[in-house]
């Protein structure tokens, strides 16, 4: 896990890390803003320091091929077949949170949700 708004292509020609722009980047590079301006630990850059200390994300959002290649991934899948616009919001450091843990991630998510939905 991570915090960051991953946006497409989550994979390019050449099956390496790099950044990998969709004909709707800057769409993409929205979306993705709107929600992680509103999660400040998110948008700073450096989420899980303990674990990833060299991962930065600037402004907390990524394209999905300079993170990491993953050929066939649903949310390209989405876009390039259905016309979806699809990002994968990462919700923390640790995959599967204690339930006590969970009230904590609504509130750091909870505008971020709104903004995102008033994208629309």
């Amino acid at each position: 896990g991570s915090l960051v708004v991953n946006y497409p292509f989550d994979d390019d020609e050449q099956g390496i890390a790099i950044y990998s722009k969709s004909p709707d980047d800057a769409v993409f590079q929205q979306l993705a803003l709107s929600y992680s301006k509103e999660n400040a630990k998110m948008y700073q850059g450096s989420p899980c320091p303990d674990l990833y200390p060299t991962e930065y994300f600037p402004h907390g959002i990524t394209n999905g091929a300079q993170w990491y290649n993953v050929p066939g991934g649903m949310q390209d899948w989405n876009y390039l077949h259905t016309n979806c616009f699809e990002v994968t919001i990462e919700l923390g450091c640790v995959k599967y949170p204690k339930a006590e843990e969970l009230p904590r991630y609504w509130e750091q998510n909870r505008r971020s949700l709104l903004q995102f939905m008033k994208q629309v």
